[in-house]
């Protein structure tokens, strides 16, 4: 059980996570111009933006999120993060 409360917590980050960098426009601007140019960069730099925050994820985390939403811009982003283009 411990773990599944874990996994939980995790996938609240994640969504906590995007909440906050959304928040942010210059941050969510700056972090898509890098995703363009070097996705795992940029993946690499929001869990480190987490781990400042104190909302600790993993990039498997951060590209499930992203996978769960409707949002056309951060779903052709996690096909580059994922090596699609």
């Amino acid at each position: 059980m411990p773990e599944l409360i874990s996994d939980a917590a995790q996938t609240g980050n994640a969504a906590a996570l995007y909440g906050h960098i959304s928040s942010d426009s210059e941050l969510t601007q700056a972090l898509f111009r890098q995703a363009l140019q070097d996705p795992n960069g940029a993946l690499e730099r929001i869990v480190a933006i987490g781990e400042q925050v104190g909302l600790s994820v993993t990039g498997d985390e951060v590209k499930a999120h992203i996978a769960s939403l409707d949002d056309s811009a951060s779903k052709l982003w996690l096909l580059k993060a994922r090596g699609g283009l």
